[in-house]
């Protein structure tokens, strides 16, 4: 089985199409009206044949049913850090939540 490190790689090249070498580790928490709304550690990875970006931000998380998902957001402005790229992440999750949310009262 592969080790941590080697699945965020791997969802590095499915969902940008280039390869990832890591080079750091950071922890983050992040805090919405004084809570902690995400906690975690974020892998910092620099990338090798990606167009735009030269560095990647990726995690792991796993859902109610333990199936494990990844994120791994581009550094391309305004994600300049591990802590902007959770930012990111959390922002398009909301905004999928009310889209969803949208959709599903008009069905």
């Amino acid at each position: 089985m592969k080790g941590y490190i080697e699945r965020l790689q791997d969802a590095i090249r499915r969902m940008h199409g280039c390869t990832a070498g890591h080079v750091a580790k950071s922890p983050v928490t992040e805090l919405f009206k004084g809570k902690i709304v995400w906690q975690g550690e974020v892998e910092v990875f620099v990338l090798h044949g990606h167009p735009t970006a030269q560095r990647c931000y990726a995690w792991a998380y796993q859902d109610d049913e333990g199936k494990e998902h990844y994120t791994a957001v581009l550094e391309i402005p305004p994600v300049n850090s591990p802590r902007t790229a959770v930012q990111a992440a959390l922002a398009a999750k909301q905004k999928e939540r009310t889209n969803e949310e949208t959709q599903g009262g008009t069905t």
